[in-house]
């Protein structure tokens, strides 16, 4: 701990030796002029151009400033009299007015401020005045789910297959360049609907609240240190402009329906927004087959079964913010969620030993999980005089709940019926600050501070039945587990224009994690657990920019991956009888490295390029663990989770988007990477062949703008199987055909989905091969679909500046999620 007071300590000092300028904060001297920089073309902010205030005569500017990210600027302490105001931004005219500051009127509003593309970018591109769907930024790629007409209808998972970099497999787990050590976020923040279960509430998320997805392979130091992998930022549509609007859009389909609906209020000062979304699915039957084998006992156990799954869920919002004037503004905003999915199963089981039947039954499993919670947060922002210098102040509260029901009945009278249930319960609280202080035109600094307390209870109760059938309590199988979880942080991180083509962000973050679980049953055999540990995390970016919008970037970053509830939670899944799963509370923390080249160039407003290289070393990997084992005197197959060794991987990815013809746009992007884990001591006997396997995922698509506003659109997802290090995990592939007509000045839209039209069932395929055991599986599911969508926005928007103040709030990317690997869908109250 004291260590980590000292790292922490000297982080925010070297900060604060740069903040000695004054802080400021009242209303300024002198008047102000503001305004608003728009693209001619696209309607869209311009973001960080430069503005420059000369005094009518003189010959050096007297003041001046950068737009912001929703491209507002505002030039304070500006004395009465006549100005020149110029802006200007690379690859557009330079701007010029006259502007007039009196004593009766000190503040200019100059509203919209139109800039045109150069003459020499005009020559060079096709202007059709559409944003592109997807966008290079210097540290992000960023999708535009809302300019791609074929999303309407689906949910947040359908969004993010089309996302570089980005793969969603058959049960909606979503990974990042072949790694699910992802966090994901919803407008900046965490949500217990994600963490408790990734794949549901991806479903719960309607396709149509969301604006954009941003993807950060190597996050800086500002971002909290967990996700190997990376983020993912969902940022859903909300009001940027003043006024009154809305929407409301569904779809209906052989698989699933949804449903959506949104309101934003902007008067003046004050927003309100709210938002609910839902889907539903019909009830479908799984074909399941389960074959493992132990050559040591020479024992055979094989399961065929089937089950009937039926699941729905919703998330609801609300916001509030209110500016109180040009420096202070506060918000709040609470989001709700609430999901259920429901399994009927029969299977028939059969073991052998040396091709000896020892037994053979029918087993009836029964399993209901419903999951829900909220998360509570508000922020508050202070600007004060100097653009870009402010302080922002942040607390959450996430509250979840997972309960669960279970109960299984057998054919044999010597094998024990048994219900049982779990209630895992999960409170987070976040306080978080973060300050910002531009030393000058290429001096940046930024530092900040938070702090997360975690508390999850996870009790479970099992009941067996007795000799006349009765159920009893079984002490020796229930059990209650407490679970605390604290991390402190605090960060540093220095910004370097060092030339007006070069770049550099070099930064530093110190993390303490002190950890408390323990179980209530004397009889589990759960050892308790106590530890601390303090992590520094470095991070260090250098960009060059060329000419044609061309760019450069070098980066390194150092990331942890705590495991959340669903890898930790002892608490053992018996509705399989030979297949059972359970969580480890003994892991330790992931820890990757990772260096990455990324080259990205606009070759028009409509066709853009970007790839990249990277390595990736991981330490402690976290992953799902088959082993033979005994559960009241039978043999069985337990999964459960270790820290299995080391990996090492090479990648490489690419991004391309082009029209070669009017109203035709192709887009692909491809991911290879190398996967080859090393298997740590007592893990070397369960582990498959140890060599390098290459590993990928490609997505290609097409849409072409029809006559009368017509779109249609086919894409194909191909995704290898992936590895682990005891096997390999089912490959999914994916083909869609979607036909769309939008009318009313494209207010309106309605469209019909194809999914894989000659696929009436899919079957996903996954083995196990090592020495001490060989385990296949192979579960068929319903996937042919057709679906209508539908989507209508109504309102009246005006422009209002003022609206665009960027908000901050808690951020919690920490804990590693459930990769479908065998999550405790028992109890993941995380």
């Amino acid at each position: 701990m004291k260590y980590f007071y000292s790292q922490m300590a000297a982080l925010l000092m070297g900060s604060v030796v740069f903040a000695q300028a004054p802080a400021g904060g009242g209303m300024p001297a002198g008047g102000k002029i503001s305004g608003l920089v728009i693209d001619s073309l696209t309607r869209k902010p311009v973001e960080y151009a430069t503005v420059t205030l000369t005094k009518t005569g003189a010959a050096k500017s007297t003041n001046g400033g950068l737009t912001d990210g929703k491209g507002a600027f505002k030039i304070d302490n500006v004395l009465p009299g006549s100005y020149k105001l110029a802006i200007s931004f690379m690859g557009y005219q330079t701007k010029v007015l006259q502007v007039t500051s009196s004593a009766e009127k000190s503040d200019v509003h100059l509203n919209r401020v139109i800039l045109s593309p150069s003459a020499k970018m005009l020559n060079e591109v096709a202007v059709t005045g559409e944003v592109p769907v997807v966008e290079n930024r210097v540290d992000k790629v960023v999708y535009n789910a809302e300019k791609d007409a074929t999303v309407s209808g689906g949910n947040a998972g359908d969004v993010l297959r089309k996302v570089p970099m980005v793969s969603v497999d058959q049960d909606g787990n979503v990974s990042l360049r072949g790694s699910q050590n992802v966090r994901i976020l919803i407008n900046g923040k965490p949500t217990g609907a994600v963490a408790a279960n990734v794949a549901d509430a991806m479903k719960m998320l309607p396709a149509d609240q969301i604006k954009n997805v941003e993807v950060i392979t190597s996050p800086s130091a500002k971002y909290d240190a967990e996700g190997t992998g990376g983020i993912i930022n969902i940022i859903t549509k909300k009001r940027e402009m003043s006024g009154v609007s809305g929407s409301v859009s569904g779809g209906i389909g052989t698989r699933q329906n949804n449903g959506n609906a949104n309101i934003n209020i902007n008067k003046n000062k004050l927003s309100i927004s709210a938002n609910f979304g839902g889907n539903g699915g019909w009830p479908q039957t799984t074909n399941s087959f389960y074959n493992s084998f132990t050559p040591a006992e020479q024992k055979n156990q094989v399961q065929v079964g089937d089950n009937r799954t039926s699941r729905y869920g919703y998330m609801a919002s609300g916001n509030i913010s209110y500016d109180f004037n040009d420096f202070n503004s506060l918000s709040t905003s609470i989001r709700l969620n609430q999901g259920r999915f429901k399994t009927e199963g029969h299977s028939i089981n059969t073991s052998n030993i040396a091709l000896v039947q020892q037994d053979q039954y029918s087993l009836e499993n029964y399993n209901k999980t419903k999951f829900g919670g909220y998360d509570w947060n508000a922020d508050y922002t202070h600007k004060f005089n100097k653009q870009g210098h402010e302080l922002s102040l942040a607390g959450q509260w996430s509250h979840s709940k997972n309960t669960t029901d279970l109960s299984t009945y057998y054919s044999l009278d010597n094998f024990i019926d048994k219900i049982g249930n779990n209630r895992a319960k999960n409170d987070e609280y976040t306080v978080q600050a973060d300050y910002t202080l531009p030393v000058s035109k290429v001096v940046k600094i930024e530092a900040g501070g938070k702090g997360i307390f975690r508390d999850i209870s996870s009790p479970s109760n099992f009941y067996t039945s007795d000799a006349s059938g009765n159920f009893v309590f079984n002490s020796m199988l229930s059990n209650a587990y407490t679970y605390n979880q604290d991390v402190y942080s605090g960060y540093s991180v220095l910004n370097l224009q060092l030339s007006k083509t070069v770049g550099l962000q070099a930064g530093g973050r110190v993390e303490y994690t002190k950890i408390d679980g323990r179980s209530e049953n004397a009889n589990s055999g759960i050892a308790p657990v106590s530890n601390d540990y303090t992590n520094f995390i470095p991070s260090f970016a250098i960009s060059k920019s060329f000419k044609n919008f061309q760019s450069l970037r070098l980066s390194y970053s150092k990331r942890i991956q705590r495991p959340s509830l669903q890898y930790l939670n002892p608490f053992r899944d018996v509705s399989q009888d030979q297949f059972q799963r359970q969580g480890n509370p003994q892991l330790s923390p992931e820890i990757t490295q990772s260096v990455e080249l990324n080259y990205s160039a606009m070759l028009s407003r409509t066709s853009m390029i970007n790839t990249s290289v990277y390595y990736r070393h991981t330490s402690d990997i976290i992953e799902s663990f088959a082993k033979p084992d005994t559960y009241e005197g039978r043999e069985v197959v337990l999964t459960t989770f270790n820290n299995t060794g080391d990996n090492n991987s090479f990648g490489a990815s690419f991004y391309g988007s082009v029209s070669p013809v009017k109203n035709l746009t192709l887009r692909g992007n491809v991911d290879v990477f190398t996967y080859k884990p090393t298997a740590s001591g007592n893990f070397q006997s369960f582990a498959a062949e140890s060599k390098t396997y290459a590993q990928y995922k490609a997505f290609i698509s097409g849409s072409f703008n029809l006559p009368a506003d017509f779109v249609t659109e086919t894409f194909m997802i191909l995704n290898s199987p992936r590895r682990t290090f005891q096997g390999k995990n089912p490959s999914f592939n994916m083909w869609v055909l979607s036909f769309n007509k939008q009318f009313m000045n494209k207010k309106a839209k309605i469209g019909i989905n194809v999914i894989d039209p000659f696929n009436e069932n899919k079957h996903f395929r996954s083995n196990i091969n090592t020495g001490r055991l060989v385990q296949n599986t192979d579960f068929a599911i319903p996937f042919r679909s057709i679906g209508l969508n539908f989507s209508y926005s109504f309102g009246k928007m005006n422009f209002n500046p003022q609206q665009s103040r960027k908000k901050r709030g808690v951020n919690n990317d920490d804990l590693k999620q459930d990769s479908g690997q065998g999550g405790q869908g028992m109890g993941s109250g995380n």
